[in-house]
């Protein structure tokens, strides 16, 4: 089993402790994958890596490859509106850039990895820092004015994007861009790695389809990768040991 530590990181003025969990091989000096988890802004655990899939089959699956991991928990949109949460993560990465080494785990060598609104998050840190070898991004929101597009019954205001950055992409279009990985893409982009379902009803395909092109035509390293009949999370999808292997080997790439 792989070791873990449990620690808070950060205390952000008038909030919660926020907290991660750093899971590490036997071996020091493994490469460190940062991950963050999905729920939309709203919700979501850094307990779960993904609903329906245990700890055993991801957290410790990417253990068992050699990789340490730690799963860091930022502030929902109820608690604090964009860009709250990337401070959240660069506090993350702060203390793991700080004290990682003495876990056995090596900061220097770093991927993040995020699943739907985690990996909108995760773009968006590899995109805006020098440090990061690579992005694992899992069916994220990467355009928040295309996604307004997207009709999933709620009234315009109360979208998950809405909740996010306080309105409408319409409405604040400068924060909507600023919350867009599809446009803060840039030439020094890290590689990326991003899967997608073809039946994701949550997050259309179209949304990786258009990150993944930006990224191209920026002269990036990516990897994209059409999941056929994968939903939201891979529901639909009977053996995901495929996926996490096809993203693991991306991670041991970028990081060797």
């Amino acid at each position: 089993m792989p070791s873990l530590l449990e620690v808070d990181f950060a205390q952000p003025e008038g909030f919660r402790p926020l907290s991660l969990d750093l899971r590490t091989p036997d071996a020091a000096g493994a490469p460190l994958i940062v991950f963050l988890h999905g729920g939309g802004w709203l919700r979501g655990s850094r307990k779960v890596f993904t609903p329906g899939i245990g700890a055993a089959d991801s957290f410790d699956r990417i253990v068992a490859a050699g990789f340490a991991i730690a799963s860091v928990e930022y502030r929902l949109s109820g608690e604090a509106r964009f860009p709250a949460q990337l401070e959240d993560v660069d506090a993350a990465l702060a203390w793991l850039r700080d004290h990682a080494a003495e876990y056995g785990a090596d900061a220097s060598r770093l991927v993040l990895w995020g699943v739907s609104a985690g990996a909108t998050l995760a773009a968006l840190a590899g995109l805006r820092r020098d440090d990061v070898r690579g992005v694992v991004d899992w069916f994220g929101p990467a355009d928040l004015f295309t996604m307004a597009d997207h009709d999933m019954g709620d009234p315009p205001d109360r979208t998950r994007e809405a909740r996010w950055i306080g309105g409408t992409a319409a409405q604040h279009p400068e924060t909507a861009r600023a919350a867009s990985p599809v446009h803060q893409v840039h030439a020094e982009a890290p590689p990326f790695h991003i899967s997608h379902g073809t039946a994701d009803d949550l997050v259309p395909l179209s949304q990786s389809e258009a990150l993944a092109a930006a990224l191209r035509h920026a002269g990036a390293d990516v990897e994209f990768h059409a999941v056929a009949g994968g939903g939201h999370f891979w529901r639909g999808v009977s053996d995901t040991a495929p996926l996490f292997d096809r993203a693991i080997g991306f991670a041991r790439r970028v990081t060797a």
